[in-house]
C-alpha cells in the first residue's frame, strides 16, 4: 500500500513516502529557530497586507488572517503554543497553527512566498532587534568606563609594554593615569560601536518578495513591504536576496573583534587583580571561590570573557567554512546559519553586560598602584631633560641608560644618585635634574593629544561622550 503524501509539510505534495524519523529530526530546526516566532508573525502580517493590496485577499480575509496571526503570536508569548510533530521550522509551525485557527484561508498566506525569502526576512528582522539591545549594552559599557575615568583621574600607575610583572620591576615602562588605561579600552569599544552602526544598513535589506529565487509573480509591492517592516532598503536581485548571508558573516566578524577587545581588557584586569599586583579587586558578585583552596577568589567573570572570545570566533570560522562552497541562491546548508548566529548573539549580549558590571563594581587600589611606581619609569623623562638642554635624543637615550646602570650597580633608585653623579654622566646636567623625579609632573608633561595629562583626558572623555550622544 502506498503511503499518503505528507500534507502537513509545506513541500509534502511531491512526496508519497514517509520521511525517515531520523531524517525528520536531522532536518528539523524548530527547536532553535522558534526564537524568531515574533519576526515570522510580523513578516506574515505585512505579507497578508501586501496580498490584499494586489487583490489576492479581500479586506475581510486580511482582517481574519491578521487576527489569526496575532493569536498565534500571543500563544508563543504566553507559552501556550504547542508544536506538532510535523512542524519542521518556525514557518511551518506558525502556518499550521494559523490554519487550525482560521481554516483553509490560512493556506493563502504562502501565495507567491517561499520559505527561502521568508527565512531570510525573519533572520534580518530578528537580528535588527537584537542589534538594538547590543548597541545599548555597548554604550552602557563605554559610559561606565568614561564615568570611572572622569572620577579617578588622580590615580597614577606604571604603564607596561611587553608586560613584565612586579618581580621584574626594573622593566616597567612609563607612568600613566588609571583613567588613561580605562579610556584606552573604551576607545576600542567606541570603534566597535561605530562598526556596528555601519553594519545596520546591510542587515536592514528586505528579501521578502523574492520568492524561491526568481521573484514574485503577483506584482507584490515590495517597497510597501520594506516600509511596513521598517527595512532601510530591499534586495534588488531575488537570487541574491534568498541566498545572501553576508550580513550574518559580518555580524559574526564584528562580534569576534568586539569579544577580542573584551578579552584583552579581561586579561589586563586578571593580571592587575592578582596578589602580585593588587591594583584592583573584583566584586564578589563577579567572582567565585575554589572547591579546595579556601583563600582563593577567582576572577571567573573575566576568565569566561576571555574564553568566550574563542568560542565566538569559532562560530564565525565555522559558518564561513559552510558558506564558502555553496552554489547560488538557497541551499539547505544555510540552515546552519542560525545556531552560530544565535549562540553569538546570546554570548556577546551577556558578555557586554558582564563586562559593564565588572567595571562598575570593581575596587581600585590607588595606593597599591602608587607603590608600584619606581623611579626607573622616569628614565625616559631623564633623557627628555637633556633634550630640552639641546642634546640629541639618541645621545640622551644612551646617557639615561648609563644612569640606570649606575643606579642598579649601587642598588639605589635614580633619584638617589647625586647631582654630581649626573654631572659626571653628562655636562648638561645641573641642579634642576631633581625636578625630573616627579610622577605627576611626568604625566602632565605628556600633554599632546592622546596623552595622559589632565587636559588631554578632558578631550578624550569629551570625544567618547560625543560618540555616546552625551554632552
Amino acid at each position: 500500500m502506498t503511503d499518503q503524501p505528507t500534507k502537513q509539510k509545506l513541500w509534502g505534495g511531491r512526496f508519497t513516502g514517509k520521511t525517515d524519523p531520523l531524517m525528520h529530526a536531522f532536518n528539523q530546526s524548530l527547536k532553535y529557530d522558534q526564537r524568531m516566532h515574533a519576526a515570522d508573525i510580523r513578516g506574515s502580517i505585512a505579507y497578508a497586507k501586501a496580498l490584499r493590496r494586489v487583490g489576492l485577499l479581500t479586506e475581510e480575509e486580511e482582517v481574519k488572517m491578521t487576527q489569526g496571526l496575532d493569536a498565534v503570536g500571543r500563544e508563543w508569548a504566553t507559552g501556550q503554543f504547542r508544536p506538532a510533530p510535523d512542524d519542521e521550522d518556525i514557518h511551518t509551525a506558525n502556518e499550521r497553527r494559523l490554519s487550525e485557527l482560521i481554516g483553509p484561508l490560512g493556506g493563502k498566506l504562502h501565495t507567491g512566498r517561499s520559505r527561502n525569502d521568508q527565512v531570510a526576512t525573519d533572520m534580518r528582522l530578528w537580528l535588527l532587534g537584537e542589534v538594538d539591545d547590543i548597541q545599548s549594552s555597548l554604550k552602557g559599557l563605554v559610559r561606565i568606563m568614561v564615568e570611572r575615568a572622569d572620577k579617578e583621574r588622580d590615580i597614577l600607575l606604571p604603564g607596561y609594554t611587553h608586560l613584565q610583572g612586579p618581580l621584574t620591576i626594573r622593566q616597567r615602562g612609563q607612568p600613566i593615569r588609571w583613567s588613561h588605561f580605562l579610556l584606552s579600552h573604551a576607545f576600542s569599544f567606541r570603534n566597535d560601536l561605530e562598526r556596528l552602526h555601519q553594519l545596520i544598513p546591510r542587515i536592514s535589506v528586505l528579501p521578502l518578495g523574492s520568492g524561491a529565487l526568481a521573484g514574485n509573480p503577483f506584482s507584490i509591492d515590495r517597497e510597501f513591504l520594506a516600509k511596513e517592516l521598517g527595512f532601510a532598503s530591499l534586495a534588488e536581485n531575488s537570487m541574491w536576496g534568498v541566498g545572501d548571508r553576508d550580513f550574518i558573516v559580518e555580524f559574526l566578524m564584528w562580534s569576534s573583534l568586539t569579544m577580542i577587545h573584551m578579552s584583552r581588557l579581561a586579561e589586563d584586569l586578571i593580571i592587575y587583580s592578582t596578589a602580585e599586583f593588587g591594583f584592583v579587586t573584583l566584586s564578589d558578585a563577579y567572582s567565585t571561590g575554589s572547591s579546595m583552596m579556601p583563600q582563593k577568589k577567582n576572577p571567573d567573570s573575566l576568565e569566561l570573557l576571555r574564553g568566550k572570545s574563542g568560542r565566538i570566533f569559532g562560530d564565525m570560522a565555522g559558518f564561513m567554512m559552510t558558506l564558502k562552497g555553496l552554489p547560488s541562491t538557497y541551499n539547505k546548508d544555510l540552515q546552519e546559519d542560525k545556531e552560530p548566529l544565535f549562540d553569538t548573539v546570546d554570548n556577546i549580549s551577556a558578555s557586554l553586560k558582564i563586562t559593564e558590571g565588572v567595571i562598575a563594581t570593581m575596587e581600585v587600589h590607588g595606593e597599591k598602584m602608587k607603590q608600584a611606581l619606581t623611579m626607573d619609569v622616569l628614565a625616559t623623562d631623564l633623557a627628555d631633560y637633556l633634550v630640552r638642554k639641546g642634546v640629541p635624543f639618541r645621545e640622551t637615550h644612551h646617557v639615561s641608560g648609563r644612569a640606570v646602570a649606575l643606579a642598579e650597580a649601587r642598588k639605589c633608585q635614580l633619584n638617589e644618585l647625586s647631582v654630581e653623579d649626573y654631572k659626571g654622566l653628562h655636562e648638561r646636567f645641573s641642579d634642576d635634574v631633581i625636578e625630573v623625579f616627579n610622577f605627576e609632573a611626568s604625566v602632565e608633561r605628556r600633554s599632546s593629544i592622546g596623552g595622559p595629562s589632565r587636559k588631554t583626558l578632558d578631550r578624550q572623555i569629551a570625544v567618547l561622550r560625543a560618540a555616546l550622544g552625551q554632552k
